[in-house]
């Protein structure tokens, strides 16, 4: 399939790349290949795959917001001279290690990386070379990266995207279903070597594959020390005894989730979860009162939520949760200005000094240097406080070469501001 590209003005993608009369693709160019669910056919796909040349195209399919696991109901697979292949990971058993070797050495070309990455891993499926083309497409300068996009405004073609938030553990997986899984990996390819094409030119190829690489080896992020502290509304909480209701039911909305492999907003919603924490309900006939445990499926489960809800009721006050989270780096930057005015100045001029740079490189600023990093070295600046002394601990806050290269000496002029 040949790509159709349009280039706009000097480094502006973004507004002037767009192709006019884009092309419905509502097929895929070779058909639907049928699914992989036996070890036979999945030695067949794997040499087929073998044989191919190139990159090879890679995306999966979870069941976010269904399911508690990040497990990969499909993968689909794509390389020149072998076409698609479409691989059912649950029919298998999670033996696919027959792919790891072949999948071995070739590049990956994946977009948004970090989001199909973790899953593969789980099945042993690791690359040793990645090309994300929705990075490439934030680093080349557009302000709109998601695939359909990028595919219309450089290939030429429009994706249906009507199925990317479907239950992908649903079985059998539906005809329409598998079409978009196909088309997801059908341009990959096309689009990582024109977006390959514009990092040149735009001389950030090096940037990109430096980023590139960070996302292939980063590790898994560290567990949250209260990851209850998320739920939505729990600003509404004031009370440390209320606070230890929210903590409760959500464990506990946690620990059914875990055990029955739903996503734990479909278990019981957040707004559920602090309308019983503010109500304080003392019995089943006034917890069932509430919105949403009118319904039946909470109903059931009404004695589970009031006894989380009595247990956090009963507890002593030194095991009550503080009102204020503990913080770990830098309070908010609002409370800078009073707690510490330095560090308020640093960052101000800090993030005055990244901005003319992202701008002048067409970048995001969120992309030029992680804005964690950024407070976190502007409310502790190290003691060196050189350009040497602050490339060390850019590259200690895991800054990539060329974002110290470009941002080094601009950040070691901010850190000397004072209020």
């Amino acid at each position: 399939m040949s790509s159709v590209v349009k280039t706009g003005a000097e480094g502006d993608p973004g507004t002037d790349g767009a192709v006019s009369g884009s092309v419905p693709l509502t097929e895929p160019s070779d058909g639907v290949p049928p699914v992989v669910t036996d070890q036979v056919t999945l030695v067949r796909a794997a040499d087929a795959l073998r044989r191919g040349r190139g990159p090879v195209a890679v995306d999966t399919e979870r069941a976010s917001g269904y399911r508690y696991s990040r497990r990969a109901y499909l993968i689909q697979l794509r390389r020149e001279g072998a076409g698609t292949v479409l691989v059912d990971p649950i029919a298998l058993g999670g033996e696919v290690t027959t792919l790891a070797g072949v999948l071995t050495g070739p590049e990956w070309v994946l977009h948004a990386a970090s989001q199909d990455l973790p899953c593969l891993a789980d099945l042993g499926l690791v690359p040793s070379r990645l090309f994300d083309t929705e990075l490439a497409g934030r680093l080349t300068g557009f302000e709109r990266v998601a695939l359909g996009t990028l595919v219309e405004q450089l290939l030429g073609y429009t994706l249906e995207k009507g199925h990317s938030a479907v239950d992908w553990s649903h079985r059998p997986l539906p005809y329409d279903w598998l079409i978009y899984a196909a088309l997801d990996v059908e341009l990959l390819v096309q689009l990582r070597d024109v977006l390959e094409a514009e990092l040149l030119r735009q001389g950030k190829l090096e940037w990109a594959r430096q980023e590139f690489e960070a996302v292939r080896v980063a590790q898994p992020p560290a567990p949250r020390a209260q990851p209850w502290r998320r739920t939505s509304g729990i600003h509404r909480i004031r009370s440390r005894r209320q606070l230890a209701a929210v903590r409760a039911l959500w464990e506990t909305r946690e620990a059914v989730a875990v055990e029955r492999d739903i996503a734990p907003g479909r278990v019981l919603p957040d707004r559920a979860i602090v309308d019983a924490a503010a109500a304080s309900p003392t019995d089943v006939a006034e917890l069932i009162k509430l919105p949403v445990f009118r319904g039946r499926a909470q109903r059931r489960m009404a004695s589970v939520w009031l006894d989380a809800l009595r247990s956090a009721g009963g507890l002593p006050a030194a095991e009550l949760p503080e009102t204020s989270p503990p913080h770990d780096g830098p309070p908010p930057p609002n409370r800078w200005p009073d707690r510490d005015p330095d560090a308020a100045a640093r960052l101000a001029a800090a993030r005055g000094a990244l901005t003319k740079i992202a701008e002048a490189n067409r970048l995001p600023v969120e992309n030029l240097l992680l804005p964690d990093l950024v407070r976190r070295i502007c409310w502790e600046p190290p003691e060196d406080t050189t350009l040497t002394g602050v490339a060390a601990r850019l590259r200690a806050g895991g800054a990539r070469q060329w974002q110290i290269e470009l941002t080094g000496a601009e950040l070691t002029s901010a850190l000397l501001a004072t209020a």
